[in-house]
């Protein structure tokens, strides 16, 4: 059985930003909302919303950013599947972050009215 899911959208527009991999952590990403900072050997990746990111920065804009109304503990499982599944199958694309207690879910702000509906169909609450 799918979990069912409460997601709230979270204010603001978000962008996704890559940087090289041994790039500082920048100063700009901190701020107001949802920030996520991966490194990895191939890039830095910020994700924060999008009126931060200076224009020179190589970035993805135009996103809309849900939270998961967790905690989940990390055994609990199917939770980001039950809400990127229905999405997946309808051709709509994602980026997804987890945290030690949550997921959030970023979808392109022109894909949002479809993608609610999905999420409502597949019986997740959106707050």
């Amino acid at each position: 059985m799918a979990a069912h899911v409460t997601i709230k959208q979270l204010e603001g527009n978000y962008a996704i930003a890559r940087m090289a991999h041994d790039a500082a952590i920048p100063v700009w990403a901190d701020g107001a909302g949802f920030v996520s900072i991966s490194r990895s050997d191939e890039e830095l990746s910020v994700v924060c919303r999008a009126e931060r990111i200076p224009a020179d920065v190589k970035h993805d804009g135009g996103w809309t950013c849900y939270k998961f109304q967790g905690p989940f503990a990390f055994d609990e499982t199917g939770i980001l599947l039950s809400v990127i599944r229905p999405l997946s199958e309808n051709e709509i694309g994602i980026f997804a972050v987890s945290t030690f207690d949550t997921d959030y879910l970023l979808v392109k702000t022109a894909d949002k009215a479809r993608a609610d509906e999905l999420l409502a169909a597949a019986g997740h609450t959106l707050i």
